[in-house]
Parts: structure tokens; C-alpha cells; sequence
């Protein structure tokens, strides 16, 4: 008897497929630039090896595996159909073969994971990390306050041991859901202002004890030594220097719009790869929000979706915070793609859990 493939995954594995070969043949045609972090990976000429780090971790990891032994293209056919196979036990919608906006905005994530998997990269480890949360939130058999407990703290440890921003996610969230609480008339509004402000406050604090705020370590030092270079072309510069509460204040509302509503991106019409990311961060935002706000208007329906949707938007606030590039901005995004993804089809996926 035969079975036969539904549409929808034969156009996802067809997809699949397809970008198979960008992820072997982008090192024969991204510039070297592209694989700057990839080379420090592979080679870890200043010996960062390690068990705390993300680049010490990362550099660990392909040793261990052996992926950095082997040629950029044989790394990219490993890594990408991993996290297709990946992607495919979360689950295919049923509509994935139509041309929509919203497979659309999917269809050229996928491209660019194909593209920043086809090297060394911490975006891999990131990926399987969130493809685990996704997982649990998809598991019918715990409770969703354990399941919730239990992601809170995933977040926690993946912040401390691998990227330091990650322990951050879990309270910014906790004060974005506190303002669903409030009564407010716009409340997709307040959600959004509130989680900004817990976000300057937690950079206010940081800067009392430290002597520097948040994005005085990050996007600052980054941005501060290539001004005028060619690797500044989609920098994100804040109007006022970060160095006062009110600077890193402005700081963290205009890195957060500039990284996720980038309509001053615009201005890039002469460099098609950041006008194409620019023009599908606005789809995404846009639809992201719209969904956003149908979840918290009825959140007791659906509390997986908002959660998934407040930790996506926590990680978006504190992109505004560390992001020194639009380049590097989409780049951490493809790392957290699975989160997009049930974002995008969560619909599909409630379906699934009834």
C-alpha cells in the first residue's frame, strides 16, 4: 500500500533540499569577511578554549565533535540537515506549500540558516537550545506552570554558562506579563514600553554596580573601533552616547526599533542583503505583534503561544540592547529561528495539542 506525502511537507523537504547546496556553496561565494567568528572557532588561535563562554564553549564543542577539523562545506552539509530534521519534528503546517506572507517570511529564514550554518558557529548551539524549549512547551504529558519553571531555568543556565543575555530573558518576561495584568487600553503597547523599561532598569542597575551599562559593554566597544570601515555599514548608533541613564534610556527604545521595526534601513537601497533582511524584519514585527496581541487579549487560552511570544519579545528588547549591526542582528535571530517558527504557526500548533 502506498502512503502518500501531504503537500505540505514534500514543499518543506523540497525547501529543505534546495538550500542544502547554499549551506555547502556559500563559503565559495560570501565574502571572508562573513567567517570572522567561524575562523576564531575553527583555529582558537587565542587559545579561548573552555567550559564558560560562548566562544570557549563553542571552540569546545567542535573540538569535541570534530567539525573543526573539516572543510567549511562539509561542516554546512552536516549542521544544516540537522536542523531541518530538527524543524520537522516540531511540525509542518498544513498550508506550508502556499505562497503567503507568512511561509514567505519562513521560507527566507530557512535560506538564511542555510547561510549562517555553513560554517562553524554559536548560532548552532543556539538553535538546538531553543529547539528544546520548543519541545517542552509541545509536551502534553507536564503541567504547563513545570514546564514554564522548568524553561525559566534552562534560560538561567544557558545565560550563565553560554550567552550572559539569555539569563536576562526570564525577567523581562515575568514584567511584560505583569503588564498584561494592568489594566491598560492599549495594552500590546504597555506590554512592549514595559519590557523596555524592566530592560533599562536592569542596565541601570548593572551600571550602579559595574561602572558601565549594558550597552557600554556591547554595541559600544563593537561599534567604537570600526566607525567609518567598511564592516560599519549597518552599525547601530545610538543619537546620544550611552554613558548617562537618560543616554542608555534613549539607547535601548532606539537600538530596540532600529533592530526590530529597522524602517531607517530603508536607506540601504544600494545594498540589497541588508534591504532584504530590513523589508523581512518589518513582515515578521508586523505579524509577530499582530499575534502578540491576540494572545494576550485571551490569554488563558492560549498560554503556551504567550509565553512562547514573551520570551521571543524579551529576546527581540534585549536585542536593541546588545545588537552593535543589523548583520549581527539577524544572524542571533536564525539562532532563536525555532521560537519564530512556533510563533509564526502556533495556530497549527494548538490544532495539534487538542
Amino acid at each position: 500500500m502506498k502512503t502518500l506525502i501531504k503537500r505540505s511537507s514534500f514543499a518543506f523537504l523540497l525547501l529543505a533540499a534546495v538550500n542544502l547546496s547554499v549551506a555547502v556553496f556559500s563559503f565559495y561565494i560570501l565574502p571572508k569577511k562573513f567567517f570572522y567568528d567561524a575562523t576564531i572557532i575553527a583555529l582558537d588561535r587565542g587559545h579561548e578554549i573552555g567550559f564558560i563562554g560562548s566562544y570557549p564553549l563553542t571552540i569546545l564543542f567542535y573540538k569535541i565533535t570534530g567539525l573543526r577539523y573539516l572543510p567549511y562545506p562539509i561542516i554546512g552539509l552536516i549542521q544544516f540537515p540537522i536542523l531541518m530534521f530538527v524543524l520537522y519534528k516540531i511540525g509542518i503546517p498544513n498550508d506550508f506549500q502556499k505562497l503567503t506572507i507568512k511561509n514567505g517570511i519562513v521560507y527566507l529564514g530557512i535560506f538564511m540558516t542555510a547561510v549562517f550554518m555553513s560554517m562553524p558557529t554559536k548560532e548552532f548551539i543556539t538553535y538546538l537550545f531553543i529547539s528544546l524549549i520548543i519541545f517542552l512547551f509541545l509536551n502534553e504529558k507536564n503541567s504547563f506552570r513545570k514546564v514554564l519553571f522548568t524553561v525559566f531555568f534552562l534560560l538561567a543556565i544557558f545565560g550563565v554558562f553560554y550567552r550572559p543575555y539569555f539569563f536576562l530573558i526570564p525577567i523581562i518576561a515575568t514584567g511584560m506579563y505583569g503588564a498584561i495584568l494592568i489594566n491598560f487600553k492599549n495594552k500590546i503597547f504597555a506590554v512592549i514600553f514595559y519590557g523596555l523599561l524592566t530592560a533599562v532598569f536592569l542596565s541601570l542597575i548593572y551600571g550602579i554596580v559595574e561602572g558601565q551599562y549594558f550597552s557600554g559593554i556591547s554595541r559600544e566597544v563593537v561599534n567604537s573601533g570600526r566607525i567609518g570601515s567598511a564592516d560599519a555599514n549597518s552599525a547601530i548608533i545610538s543619537p546620544i552616547k550611552p554613558d548617562t541613564w537618560y543616554g542608555e534610556t534613549i539607547g535601548v527604545f532606539y537600538g530596540f526599533f532600529s533592530v526590530n521595526v529597522p524602517v531607517n534601513g530603508l536607506k540601504y537601497i544600494f545594498s540589497p542583503q541588508i534591504l532584504v533582511f530590513v523589508i523581512w524584519q518589518l513582515f515578521l514585527f508586523y505579524i509577530l505583534i499582530v499575534r502578540f496581541s491576540r494572545c494576550i487579549e485571551s490569554r488563558s487560552d492560549h498560554k503556551n503561544e504567550l509565553w512562547i511570544l514573551l520570551i521571543l519579545f524579551s529576546f527581540f528588547i534585549l536585542q536593541g540592547v546588545f545588537e552593535p549591526d543589523l548583520g549581527s542582528a539577524v544572524r542571533h535571530k536564525i539562532g532563536v529561528f525555532p521560537l519564530i517558527y512556533y510563533a509564526l504557526y502556533y495556530d497549527h500548533f494548538r490544532e495539534k495539542l487538542q
